[in-house]
């Protein structure tokens, strides 16, 4: 489990000077990647969570997915029957809400707690992706959200998941990545996702709640989903989970 301390985000904080040593970050397979923070950003089923926490594992590195965070405001605005087109209430919840973020345990997924409640499985129930944008797209929510995000990256060895990080939240990152893939296969991802973890939803739904998602967080005022200045964009449709991997792990040990 990790908090969120005062720290402020700056471009030093994320240099290969400030990284641990990196004999621990070796891999027999690869080269050494000592690149203290990786920011990774895609639309919704892209496989940022896949591949970011398999690369962390592999690093051993911490992982912050940021969509969470927005999930579990959206969780505790719908609990608490807040209307969702209110922003004054949604961002007085945002920052009143103690979030807890913690590392992958048994089943590989990391897991949340807000306000001390673990709301892990209730993050993919259908209304949260029906309204995770509409919470996510307020401006005071996102610099809520932002302020706790950079005081984990001033952290280091560190791979942050989300649709603004090296955009906005850490446009000084050493390495920004942007995952992508077409509507259809993501929505065929996210349905093999859900099934797995017992939620059954028709793939035809999931897919129009993508394409409806994707235009609103690309048109979106605050912080609109877009490939940052100098990221890597590899579209993944055709790649294993494996490959986006190396791919990634690679351009981490070039950016070093």
């Amino acid at each position: 489990m990790f908090d969120f301390r005062d720290h402020t985000y700056n471009s030093k904080s994320l240099t290969q000077e400030n990284s641990p040593n990196p004999k621990s970050q070796t891999n027999s397979k690869s080269r050494p990647a000592t690149v203290s923070v990786i920011a990774i950003d895609g639309p919704v089923a892209s496989g940022k969570t896949a591949v970011g926490l398999s690369l962390a594992r592999r690093l051993g590195y911490r992982v912050v997915d940021t969509g969470m965070m927005y999930r579990a405001i959206t969780w505790l605005a719908l609990n608490r029957g807040l209307d969702l087109e209110d922003e004054d209430a949604l961002v007085a919840l945002a920052e009143a809400a103690n979030i807890e973020l913690g590392q992958p345990g048994s089943n590989g997924s990391p897991t949340l707690k807000i306000n001390g409640i673990d709301v892990t499985g209730e993050l993919r129930e259908p209304e949260v992706d029906r309204n995770v944008s509409l919470v996510s797209r307020v401006p005071g929510v996102r610099r809520a959200m932002v302020r706790r995000q950079r005081r984990l990256a001033a952290e280091g060895r560190l791979i942050m998941l989300g649709r603004d990080i090296g955009t906005v939240v850490l446009p000084d990152a050493p390495l920004k990545i942007y995952l992508d893939a077409s509507a259809p296969v993501r929505a065929e991802r996210r349905h093999k996702e859900l099934a797995e973890a017992g939620i059954e939803r028709p793939e035809s739904e999931i897919l129009a709640e993508l394409e409806a998602r994707d235009k609103m967080d690309r048109e979106r005022h605050a912080s609109p989903l877009k490939p940052a200045d100098g990221a890597i964009t590899i579209d993944t449709d055709a790649l294993s989970l494996e490959d986006v991997i190396e791919r990634v792990h690679e351009a981490a040990a070039a950016a070093s």
